[in-house]
């Protein structure tokens, strides 16, 4: 490329132009002078080091490399470029790769430079990370190994199955005995596949209802050619590729003895769950948080999604009364036993049920409800033929099930005692609750209670 004679001034331009750094050493590879082109390397001090050799600004293992660019320098070759680093006083060595040519006969020398800093930078934290990234394969395979250690020598059979396909990913060898024939592996296989025909839909409902809740559910099953039935317990838990099961099987009995914490509660929550009775959990308003499967059938709910967030006192026939009734002995008592009332169902008939409840200590209040369906055995009950051929004892066995108007027929004074002592009684001598009850003001329940001698003049003065 032809550029003519090129001044003095015109060449130390387009050597600042070309290059961050440049040196004009003397045939001792002294500095001279230099050219420089970025700010940066100015604020290191590089204006210092004219007068000294080229080599004591350098890194000790840089040396060589300086000296041996000045040694073996010919016109004839091509550049030759060469990584060195600068020792700087208060950062980091300055990496610069270098060029040197020879100036003229006069023994002088031009050492261009390109400043490799930023590279550097790339270089260390491409280091970095492949050494974050080995740290980590080596903590994944630490754990991988932890996990295959337990995995195989647990006595317990586990299987993993996929969320979506409901294939058998990984199985130890203790749910490998489960299989008769040794020669069918489980991995690979469909879950369903792994169990009796007459089990596999309720298989399928195990898994559905353990994707649905998040809790670890269970049911009873059998293996295919197994002899008896085994327990089958199944949690969901996410990976990448979406959910997963974690199957456990236990030969049917063996949940009975619980061997830790975790397991008494697994256990408990089962018993709950299978519970005779109903069972229902509200929070401090009455919303429904949760019920056991007798309670869902006593309603005739056919999903827990029916039942939760819905409030309790939805499902009383009393409604507001009963729920006033609970919760303010509840909130007195922390617990109530016994407490006769009416449920709706779906079909909208009605059934008696005897409410027990009680109040738990967490951090946020709930309340536990278990409830005892008592429709057979009222009508196991003498009916009452009504009128006052009935003795006391039955017309009080009317009262929280029909309104008052329809026991009392016609006024009768001592029918009316009745029906108000009941109410006391049930209610445990609330009066406002009982005046509700029974229908009545709270100004009226008292002007009766006068009447009947049941309250003082002064406590019915204390109401106006």
């Amino acid at each position: 490329m032809k550029i003519g004679n090129l001044s003095e001034d015109a060449f130390a331009r387009l050597v600042r132009a070309a290059f961050d750094i440049a040196f004009v050493l003397d045939k001792d590879g002294v500095i001279e002078d230099f050219s420089v082109r970025k700010a940066e390397l100015l604020a290191l001090g590089c204006q210092s080091w004219i007068g000294r050799s080229w080599v004591d600004t350098v890194t000790s293992e840089s040396r060589i490399k300086v000296q041996e660019m000045l040694a073996s320098l010919d016109d004839s070759e091509d550049l030759c470029w060469r990584q060195v680093n600068h020792a700087m006083d208060k950062c980091a060595d300055l990496p610069v790769q270098y060029a040197v040519l020879r100036l003229g006969d006069d023994g002088r020398f031009l050492a261009l430079g390109r400043d490799m800093e930023a590279i550097a930078v790339l270089q260390r934290r491409l280091i970095e990370t492949q050494q974050s990234i080995e740290r980590d394969y080596l903590r994944l395979r630490h754990i991988e190994t932890k996990y295959r250690i337990l995995f195989e020598t647990g006595s317990e059979a586990v299987m993993l199955v996929d969320g979506l396909s409901f294939r058998v990913l990984d199985a130890n060898s203790s749910a490998q005995v489960f299989v008769k024939d040794g020669n069918k592996k489980l991995i690979g296989r469909d879950i369903t596949d792994c169990f009796e025909p007459t089990y596999r839909d309720e298989i399928q409902s195990l898994l559905r209802m353990a994707h649905a809740t998040g809790r670890v559910e269970m049911c009873r099953a059998r293996f295919v050619g197994a002899g008896g039935d085994c327990t089958v317990s199944a949690s969901v838990f996410r990976q990448e590729s979406g959910p997963h099961f974690l199957v456990r099987l236990l030969p049917h009995g063996m949940v009975a003895r619980p061997t830790s914490a975790a397991d008494q509660e697994l256990l408990f929550s089962e018993a709950l769950e299978h519970s005779p009775d109903g069972f229902v959990l509200t929070d401090r308003a009455g919303v429904i948080k949760s019920a056991n499967a007798e309670m869902m059938t006593m309603l005739g709910v056919t999903s827990m999604s029916q039942l939760h967030g819905q409030p309790l006192e939805n499902w009383l026939v009393r409604g507001g009364v009963d729920w006033g009734v609970l919760l303010t002995n509840l909130r007195a008592q922390t617990v109530v036993k016994d407490f006769s009332t009416e449920l709706r169902v779906m079909a909208g008939s009605t059934i008696a049920v005897e409410i027990s409840a009680l109040t738990l200590n967490t951090d946020q209040a709930y309340y536990a409800f278990y409830i005892r369906d008592v429709e057979r055995a009222r009508v196991k009950e003498t009916p009452v033929v009504g009128g006052m051929e009935s003795s006391v004892a039955e017309l009080s066995k009317l009262v929280g099930r029909m309104p008052m108007r329809d026991i009392v027929g016609e006024t009768v004074d001592m029918i009316e005692k009745m029906c108000i002592q009941s109410a006391l009684e049930l209610t445990r001598n609330n009066r406002a609750s009982a005046a509700e009850m029974l229908g009545l003001s709270r100004q009226s329940l008292y002007v009766k209670l006068r009447r009947f001698e049941m309250v003082s003049d002064m406590e019915v003065s204390s109401i106006h």
